[in-house]
């Protein structure tokens, strides 16, 4: 792979488009596919993210496969707007952002997913706006105050938050998030550094905000704004949830805890899978994800080879039973 004039990783079967919002700003996202339901897909919060870097390998399969695929580069990340009235204030400001966004692409309903940060931003929206979504899909992420909250330590922000403007140092965060080494390669070391550069300002109230918002210490108005429990649960929209065994960042006893939360959502544990997985096991969640979005349920052989959950019975509704 290579990068483009843009300075992204140039992906067959995805491209670059650009939208304005009502708020004026300048949006940036990856999409594939020309028809069929719409998929909104939310990267993570680690430095340097976007679009591209989270769903490159996901997006040109649904598109391929009936779907529209739409990857924005959330605000503080990729090509988003840098000018300070458009910079995000914490993680209550993507709420508003994903809404803006399908709104100005007609999006009136739709699929969504997204993994960590994007994980928490796509329940947030959930619970904000559930007459627009269809079904949601999650990866390894915090979903807000219904589940048990976690602390990280200062050890752990520094090796998720410390990037000192060199690609070293952010090879050196991709190795804590992604499992399968092969998939760090030099462009994406390269696409993530030069937007990380880019984002610097835009970023700095991310990684206060994300730390927040795990710990459960969040400044009363957002804390009201992004409040999951008794929403989240009870919204009855179909959802799944991948965790992957081998996450370092949450490890795979929150998603535990978060399973034992949301008895309305089914789990899966996928083996040899880190904190982004669907760039360690691509064509697994490719599969999964396409299945649910398509169908409403996940068949028996990719359910076992995803991991379903053996912790309570399956979702009948989401998972084709042994006959």
């Amino acid at each position: 792979m290579a990068l483009t004039d843009e300075g992204i990783i140039e992906t067959p079967g995805m491209l670059s488009r650009w939208v304005r919002l009502g708020s004026g700003a300048k949006a940036h996202y990856m999409t594939s596919g020309e028809s069929g339901p719409a998929v909104v897909l939310l990267h993570g919060g680690i430095i340097g993210s976007s679009g591209t870097a989270g769903w490159r390998f996901m997006a040109p399969y649904l598109g391929a496969n009936g779907f529209r695929v739409y990857c924005p580069d959330l605000p503080g990340f990729g090509l988003a707007d840098t000018a300070s009235e458009h910079r995000p204030t914490g993680l209550a400001s993507y709420v508003d952002f994903v809404e803006e966004f399908a709104t100005a692409l007609c999006l009136d309903r739709f699929h969504i997913a997204g993994n960590s940060m994007g994980c928490a931003n796509t329940v947030n929206y959930v619970c904000a706006h559930p007459e627009r979504v269809a079904s949601f899909a999650l990866i390894a992420g915090p979903v807000g105050d219904v589940a048990p909250h976690v602390t990280l330590d200062a050890k752990q922000e520094g090796q998720l938050f410390t990037f000192d403007g060199t690609p070293a140092s952010m090879r050196k965060i991709m190795e804590r998030i992604i499992y399968r080494g092969e998939a760090i390669g030099d462009d994406l070391i390269g696409m993530r550094t030069n937007a990380a550069r880019a984002q610097a300002e835009s970023y700095k109230p991310i990684p206060v905000s994300l730390v927040k918002y795990v710990s459960g210490t969040s400044d009363p108005v957002e804390a009201a704004r992004l409040t999951t429990r008794g929403r989240i649960d009870k919204c009855g929209i179909p959802g799944i949830f991948l965790y992957g065994r081998q996450d370092v960042v949450l490890p795979v006893e929150k998603g535990y805890e978060i399973e034992d939360s949301l008895p309305g959502v089914q789990f899966f544990y996928p083996d040899e899978c880190g904190h982004q997985g669907q760039t360690d096991q691509p064509e697994m969640f490719n599969e999964v994800f396409l299945e649910f979005f398509r169908d409403g349920m996940v068949s028996r052989k990719t359910a076992e080879w995803a991991g379903v959950s053996d912790r309570r019975p399956e979702l009948e509704s989401v998972v084709e039973q042994p006959r």
